[in-house]
């Protein structure tokens, strides 16, 4: 198994093998809604410029996890947690880490296409007006630049006027992942993009997913198991709120070391 070894006398993360650093490192995290303990000591290294899948069956805490990521876990308020997140090194429960700023670098795509009620020009145009870019021709530019990363330019640079409602639902969900782009972040966080989309236009998706990493670290929670072994570098199967095994892909979908990663691939349970 190829490892991210830490090192506590050193700030951050050694990371010989492969020559990346992670851009997200879990360390300890417990997570309770209330009594109920969701997530148990998960430890995990989220590698740049790579696709990390997380897989399990519903309810082992794979939505619950990346949404720690973000912090957008806290709008629930019988959550608590403790371990820590590091993101860039950074621990995103500092009390000074503002969580605008860190939702600034980890955009995130949710399980059904959630466009706004404006044209596909405001939806893509949204975030960068909040952070006061108000010159049009800038503007445009970070719209067709977006929708371009987003692999639907072609398909709607002639109807930018019109609301992004009109879009069939792979289109309103590539409409989102621009809308996501157009901030410029980091990290994309992405909860089962795919699960309310015909299987042409997950193809779209998968294949978009493949293209961005060469510029975004993306961490992708699927129910699908053949499309994580398809698409993701590394893949974590969650069971129960704890990490069960964490390798990469071809590993863990081939020779697996735990029984029980077995058994769910295999479709014993879950």
């Amino acid at each position: 198994m190829e490892t991210t070894m830490v090192n506590n006398n050193h700030k951050g993360t050694i990371n010989r093998s492969v020559g990346k650093e992670p851009v997200y490192q879990t360390k300890q995290l417990n997570l309770w809604y209330g009594t109920n303990h969701a997530l148990k000591n998960i430890d995990l290294d989220i590698m740049e410029n790579e696709v990390t899948a997380i897989i399990g069956p519903s309810g082992c805490g794979k939505s619950t996890y990346i949404k720690t990521l973000n912090r957008m876990i806290e709008l629930i308020p019988s959550v608590k947690t403790s371990g820590d997140i590091l993101y860039r090194e950074r621990n995103i429960f500092d009390r000074n880490y503002r969580v605008e700023e860190l939702r600034t670098k980890v955009g995130m795509v949710f399980q059904k296409p959630n466009p706004f009620p404006k044209s596909i020009y405001d939806n893509i145009a949204y975030g960068p007006r909040i952070h006061g870019i108000k010159n049009k021709k800038v503007l445009d530019e970070i719209v067709e630049k977006s929708l371009r990363g987003a692999a639907i330019w072609d398909e709607v640079k002639d109807r930018l006027n019109q609301n992004a409602y009109g879009l069939s639902g792979g289109q309103q969900q590539r409409i989102c992942i621009a809308r996501c782009l157009a901030i410029e972040p980091d990290v994309i966080l992405m909860d089962e993009p795919t699960s309310a989309l015909d299987p042409i236009s997950t193809l779209k998706i998968e294949e978009l997913v493949q293209e961005l990493k060469s510029e975004y670290s993306i961490i992708i929670v699927t129910h699908n198991m053949q499309q994580a072994a398809r698409i993701s570098d590394r893949t974590a199967f969650f069971l129960n709120g704890e990490v069960v095994e964490f390798d990469k892909t071809d590993k863990i979908f081939s020779t697996p070391s735990d029984k029980r990663t077995e058994d769910y691939i295999s479709g014993r349970f879950g």
